[in-house]
């Protein structure tokens, strides 16, 4: 029989993208977390384009300029992982329809450095913004 939860008990937290964030906590500091962070960081933006979001496009703007330049104080492995995060970012600033290239190229640079759930959360964003690209 299952128990009642106490009246004064807190509501799960969840997260967008649970594999992410929980890569990130449990990465060794230095170049894996740093990717994590900065994935997951890119992808609630590339979510967040997503027209059922209803995030205006000023605020995707104000939230990519500082997500560019957050990242450039990252210690990320290799140019390519930052140039294709600053591209995702500029791409979730945009109307939307460039956003999931953009995934697609972070997820191929980075899938050294994510595990198969992270990879699979990144996939499904991918196919939804696909999705809303041809609604559109």
């Amino acid at each position: 029989m299952l128990a009642a939860k106490p009246p004064y008990a807190l509501a799960s937290t969840s997260f967008r993208f649970g594999a992410l964030a929980s890569l990130a906590g449990r990465a060794p500091l230095g170049g894996q977390r740093e990717v994590a962070l900065a994935v997951y960081v890119a992808a609630r933006l590339a979510h967040d384009v997503l027209p059922e979001r209803g995030l205006s496009h000023e605020a995707r703007v104000e939230r990519a300029a500082g997500a560019r330049h957050w990242v450039s104080m990252l210690a990320l492995p290799t140019p390519l992982v930052r140039a294709s995060l600053v591209k995702l970012f500029d791409a979730s600033a945009g109307a939307g329809a460039d956003v999931a290239e953009a995934l697609g190229n972070v997820i191929t640079v980075t899938a050294q450095y994510l595990e198969p759930a992270s990879r699979a959360e990144l996939d499904q964003l991918a196919k939804a913004l696909l999705a809303a690209k041809a609604r559109a």
